[in-house]
């Protein structure tokens, strides 16, 4: 059920338990409680739909034909996000209301309630989460695949080799540039949160849109003039703006709806973080978390200043352990292992391999892992164990580039696309799947025989 059937089925249940049962309208059933930063329940929309949001004509079910793909396309597929979760329509059957889930709401609203009312100006304030604790079954440091062997060391290195002789070789940057306003990417800048809603911004689509809607958000709320996110877009600003205002500013890079409301649901989340860090600070709290405790007397002061001035920053994910700081991202809205890696690896430079439509694609085929029983999570943390530190940027950006451009190795082509027979570097290491690869696993034509 997605959430916005999960909302209603909560209004449905609220309305039940009142005299009288009166249905709820639309546009409540959409909505959900939140704790605002004053203590008060503010309400935040959840992902159904939105009046406020610009109406979409029906569209008639037609039959649709395969066509060829301009390889221009092929190039610009994103770092994807994920495929979206489709919506329920309006005829699907709900299941009968049960007297438990009356109970289980019931409790949830009371405990709401209790936590707005007490809340005092002045007391430490809890910052919200919306995921549970590694809610995507991450195994930091230890695999999911625990018997299977591959990569080696020696196998990457020998990937390495090979894609460098035709990509180029990659080397990490000592500094992270300064943000540009023309380009997105995937978190090459300084400012942690920057680099988060960057990354965001460029899931399921491509640069050139992701560029437009980055773009969008520069022109409409401005750029900040200092500080560690000097030249990248004013934050609380957009934080503060209706959620109609930042659709409208990201729509050119597709899928506004969904990114819009995530955009600021994390920005709500990092303000009231910053405000209860701030909080503990003042308050000199023996309870507040160890990085905060481990800071000099200047670093506490200026982040006391930075949340003062509605300031705001991640940048305290510095000084956390790679896993400690995984676990910090991933708990935002939208925000999955894919690009909670590439931050870590772009932005906070540690190494951490990100694992994309792309490098899962080539890993499977280089039989780095379970081709059958591996997803793009248990695929993060086999490589993540498996890849030699010094390796993780490099193949990360080579299997990317790789991808995008091998006419063998890009994901929708086959024997009788363009450059087939020029070949590929890694032919031998590699058994390509799907029809148009081939045929068959075992085939020749698709590279090596498998090995075990």
């Amino acid at each position: 059920m997605t959430r916005s059937a999960t909302a209603r089925e909560a209004a449905l249940l609220a309305a039940q338990v009142q005299p009288g049962g009166t249905p709820p309208s639309t546009a409540s059933s959409d909505a959900e409680t939140f704790p605002s930063p004053a203590g008060q329940v503010a309400p935040v929309v959840s992902p159904g739909p939105n009046p406020a949001l610009p109406s979409r004509p029906a569209s008639k079910r037609r039959k649709t034909t395969a066509r060829a793909v301009n390889p221009s396309e092929v190039d610009e597929l994103p770092h994807n996000l994920g495929p979206a979760i489709p919506l329920l329509s309006q005829g699907d059957k709900k299941a009968p209301i049960k007297n438990e889930e009356i109970e289980e709401f019931a409790h949830r609203l009371q405990d709401t309630v209790d936590k707005a009312r007490t809340y005092t100006p002045g007391s430490p304030r809890k910052a919200t989460t919306s995921k549970k604790p590694n809610q995507y079954n991450l195994t930091p440091g230890a695999s999911p695949f625990p018997d299977w062997n591959h990569p080696t060391p020696e196998e990457c290195e020998e990937v390495n080799r090979l894609l460098s002789t035709v990509h180029g070789e990659i080397v990490a940057p000592t500094t992270i540039p300064e943000p540009s306003l023309t380009v997105t990417g995937c978190g090459e800048v300084p400012s942690v949160l920057d680099a988060l809603i960057r990354t965001l911004l460029s899931g399921a689509t491509t640069g050139t849109n992701s560029a437009l809607a980055f773009n969008g958000l520069v022109q409409r709320f401005g750029i900040l003039e200092g500080g560690i996110g000097k030249g990248s877009v004013n934050w609380d600003a957009v934080r503060q703006a209706p959620l109609h205002n930042v659709f409208e500013a990201i729509k050119r890079g597709g899928l506004a709806d969904v990114k819009s409301r995530k955009i600021k649901a994390i920005l709500d989340m990092v303000y009231q973080e910053n405000q209860a860090r701030r909080d503990l600070l003042v308050s000199h709290s023996p309870d507040a978390p160890p990085d905060l405790l481990r800071k000099s007397d200047d670093g506490k002061q200026y982040e006391i200043a930075c949340a003062d001035q509605n300031f705001l920053s991640l940048n305290h994910l510095h000084s956390l352990a790679t896993e400690d700081a995984m676990g910090a991202l991933v708990k935002y809205p939208g925000i999955g292992p894919k690009t909670a890696a590439c931050v870590l690896l772009f932005c906070l430079q540690r190494p951490c391999f990100a694992v994309d439509t792309h490098i899962f694609r080539i890993c499977k085929w280089l039989n780095w892992v379970p081709p059958a029983k591996a997803t793009e999570i248990t695929a993060f943390s086999h490589l993540e164990v498996r890849i030699p530190d010094h390796l993780k940027y490099s193949l990360h950006q080579l299997f990317i580039r790789h991808g995008k451009t091998c006419p063998r190795c890009r994901a929708i082509t086959g024997q009788s696309s363009a450059g087939w027979e020029k070949g590929c570097v890694i032919d031998h290491l590699v058994t390509r799947t799907g029809k148009r690869k081939g045929g068959s696993l075992d085939s020749p034509r698709n590279g090596r025989q498998r090995r075990t």
